[in-house]
């Protein structure tokens, strides 16, 4: 379980990416006060929380509904988490969620601020994937645990965005991005090499 757990912490970091969010945040709440920056903040991680304890919770017994085995949905997220880690290495995927960033107001603390950029397709898939390694209370707990850590690490970069960008720079930021690419797109393959072994007789 230690290793499952070790992965699960990876994968989350990278797919929720809170380094990454906070310039993206910084240009969706520009021009807004202080105290309405962290409200909406606040609100985003509570939300985001929710919507990937819920797939936890739920999401293998809803891929039971529909017909669809867990290791099909491996395969399918393993794609997905590899499309994601491609975006990342070649620096298309911070250019994607600014575009994802044109709404204004209150409401933006639950799109896009929650969905889709920090419970997006990729932390969905991947919260659903790990909790169906992690078949224990107590490793489905822990799993939620280090979800619950990522978004505090995103909350508190959305508090910290303006110092950690400049901290960084552009240069630190594209280098942190693509290690984390090249790391993701091995656990996407490994993700897509369990579903095969489960589907081969």
């Amino acid at each position: 379980m230690t290793e499952q757990l070790i992965s699960a912490f990876v994968t989350l970091l990278v797919v929720i990416d809170p380094i990454g969010l906070g310039p993206i945040f910084i240009g969706l709440t520009s021009g807004l006060e202080e105290a309405t920056r962290r409200k909406l903040a606040l609100q985003a991680s509570i939300i985001a929380f929710c919507v990937l304890a819920g797939s936890a919770l739920t999401g293998e017994r809803l891929l039971g509904w529909l017909g669809i085995s867990l290791a099909a949905f491996r395969i399918a997220g393993g794609l997905l988490l590899f499309a994601i880690a491609f975006e990342m290495v070649f620096q298309r995927r911070t250019e994607r969620k600014a575009d994802q960033t044109d709404k204004p107001g209150a409401a933006m603390a639950a799109f896009p601020l929650a969905i889709p950029l920090m419970a997006g397709p990729g932390a969905i898939t991947a919260m659903v994937l790990l909790a169906g390694r992690l078949h224990s209370p107590a490793g489905i707990a822990a799993l939620i645990a280090i979800m619950g850590a990522m978004l505090l690490a995103s909350y508190i970069v959305f508090l910290c965005a303006g110092p950690l960008e400049r901290l960084l720079g552009r240069q630190g930021e594209a280098i942190l991005g693509r290690l984390l690419g090249v790391l993701l797109a091995a656990l996407a393959v490994q993700y897509v090499a369990d579903g095969v072994r489960a589907l081969t007789p």
